[in-house]
C-alpha cells in the first residue's frame, strides 16, 4: 500500500499514530479541550499540546471559544476549543454498481463538494473501466482546482467480493469479474494512495463515523439494488470474517426447497426476493396477467426507473404492487431477524431501494423483525433509512479514504 504521512515526508512512527489518534477523536467528539483530549488518549497535556500546536500550524485545526467560568476567564492559560478544518483537506470516492459509477469529492467530515456519475457496459473489460475512471478523476480534480497535496487518497466501493489488503476485486458476479486488480490499476495512474473495499461494508463506514451510526456501539447497513448486500460495523471496525465474505445477507437461503436460481449458483436466495431485478420480473409477469391493472398502466408509462413505477402503483393503491412489495419486505425483515439473532446490533441503516420505498417496506420489514427475532430481540433494534439517500455510496467510498489514510495508519487497519 502507497505511504501516506500529513507532513508529507516521514516522521517518527509514534508521532504520526498519535497526531492520527488526535484527529480521530476530534472527529468523533470536537468542539474539544486539549485536557479532555489527553485524558481520552491517555497521553501526557504537553504531548498533546505539541501536536495539536503543529496541527494547527498545518492548517488541519482550528482554536476559538475561550472557555470562561462564571462569567471569568479561567486563572492561567486559557481553554480553547480545538476543531477541524474540514476543508483542510479532501478525499475522492469513487462507488462502482452495476453498469455506472460514481465518483465525488468530500472534505474531511465526508461532505460531498462535488460528484459525478457515469455509465459503462458489462462487455467493457475492467482494465478499461479504471482506465476511464483514472483519466475522470484527473477531470474531477483539475475542475475542482484541487492540489494534489491536499488529497489525502482514493477510496473504492467495489461490487462484490473484495480483497481490502491487497485491493483486488475478487469476485463480481453481477458484473462477471474476477481478480480485478482496482488499487494497482488506479495507484499506478493517478500516483496517489488508493483503499478499496466492498461498497456495501464502504457504506457502513461512512455511516459509522460520519452518519446516522456515530454513537452507536453496533451497525449493519443493508443494501439492495441489482444485488442486495449488507456491511457490519461494531466498535468502529467492520467486520469482514476470515476470508472477507462477512455481510453476503444476499445469499442468505431463505427458500431452501423451489427457490428462484441465483446468479450465485444456489437457490432461494434473499436476492432472489427483493432485489430490485426480483421485483421488476414479478412485477412483469403479474402484468402480463393481469393487462388492466394500476400496475400494468404504471409499469407501461415510461416514467422513471421500473422499480420506482412499482412503489408508484404501490402508493395509488393497486392491489398487485402492494403486495408484491409488502411479500418482499416480509422476507426482508425475515432476513434482519436472522441477522439480529445472530448479532444483536444497536442499529440497522436500509439504503439502496429500501430506502428509495422506505414508506412502504419499513413498515412491514419493522413488524416482522418484531415478531419474528429471538426473545423480542426485534423490538429493541433501531431500523430506519440512511440519512445519505443516494449519496451513501460515494460517502461510503470517501469515508473509506478518509479513516485509512487521515484518521487512522494505513498499516494499522485490520
Amino acid at each position: 500500500m502507497l505511504e501516506y504521512t500529513l507532513l508529507g515526508s516521514n516522521v517518527n512512527r509514534i508521532k504520526a499514530h498519535n497526531m492520527r489518534a488526535v484527529l480521530l477523536r476530534l472527529l468523533l467528539t470536537e468542539p474539544a479541550f486539549r485536557v479532555q483530549i489527553a485524558n481520552q488518549l491517555s497521553l501526557s497535556t504537553t504531548t498533546i499540546t505539541n501536536i495539536c500546536d503543529e496541527l494547527i500550524e498545518l492548517g488541519l485545526v482550528a482554536e476559538d471559544g475561550i472557555e470562561e467560568i462564571s462569567g471569568r476567564r479561567r486563572v492561567g492559560r486559557p481553554r480553547a476549543a480545538l476543531h477541524l478544518v474540514k476543508d483542510a483537506r479532501y478525499a475522492i470516492g469513487v462507488q462502482v454498481g452495476v453498469e455506472t459509477y460514481r465518483i465525488a469529492v468530500a472534505n474531511l467530515k465526508a461532505e460531498i463538494i462535488s460528484h459525478h456519475s457515469y455509465t459503462f457496459s458489462r462487455a467493457t473489460p475492467p482494465q478499461e473501466v479504471f482506465q476511464q475512471i483514472s483519466g475522470q478523476i484527473e477531470d474531477v480534480i483539475h475542475e475542482n482546482k484541487l492540489e494534489r497535496q491536499r488529497i489525502v487518497g482514493i477510496g473504492v466501493g467495489g461490487a462484490g467480493l473484495v480483497n481490502y489488503r491487497t485491493g483486488v476485486n475478487i469476485l463480481s458476479p453481477n458484473l462477471g469479474w474476477e481478480n480485478v486488480a482496482i488499487r494497482d490499476l488506479l495507484s499506478e495512474r493517478l500516483h496517489l494512495p488508493v483503499m478499496v473495499d466492498n461498497n456495501v461494508k464502504a457504506m457502513a463506514l461512512g455511516e459509522g463515523f460520519f452518519g446516522a451510526g456515530r454513537g452507536a456501539k453496533s451497525l449493519i447497513f443493508v443494501y439492495g439494488r441489482v444485488g442486495v448486500g449488507s456491511g457490519i460495523f461494531m466498535d468502529n471496525h467492520l467486520l469482514r470474517g476470515a476470508d472477507l465474505g462477512a455481510g453476503e445477507i444476499g445469499h442468505m437461503i431463505l427458500h431452501a426447497e423451489g427457490g428462484k436460481e441465483c446468479r450465485c449458483g444456489q437457490r432461494g436466495c434473499l436476492e432472489t426476493l427483493v432485489s430490485e431485478g426480483a421485483l421488476v420480473s414479478s412485477a412483469e409477469e403479474l402484468i402480463q396477467k393481469n393487462p388492466s391493472s394500476r400496475l400494468a398502466q404504471t409499469m407501461l408509462s415510461g416514467d422513471g426507473r421500473p422499480i420506482e413505477r412499482i412503489f408508484t402503483a404501490a402508493r395509488e393503491g393497486d392491489v398487485l404492487a402492494k403486495k408484491l412489495v409488502e411479500d418482499a419486505a416480509h422476507y426482508l425483515g425475515i432476513a434482519l431477524a436472522n441477522l439480529v439473532n445472530l448479532l444483536n446490533p444497536e442499529l440497522i441503516l436500509l439504503g439502496g431501494l429500501f430506502a428509495q420505498g422506505q414508506d412502504l417496506i419499513l413498515p412491514i420489514a419493522k413488524e416482522t423483525l418484531k415478531k419474528t427475532a429471538f426473545a423480542g430481540l426485534g423490538g429493541k433494534v433501531q431500523l430506519q433509512a440512511t440519512g445519505f439517500g443516494w449519496q451513501a455510496g460515494i460517502v461510503g467510498a470517501a469515508a473509506l479514504a478518509l479513516t485509512t489514510f487521515f484518521y487512522s495508519n494505513p498499516e494499522e487497519i485490520e
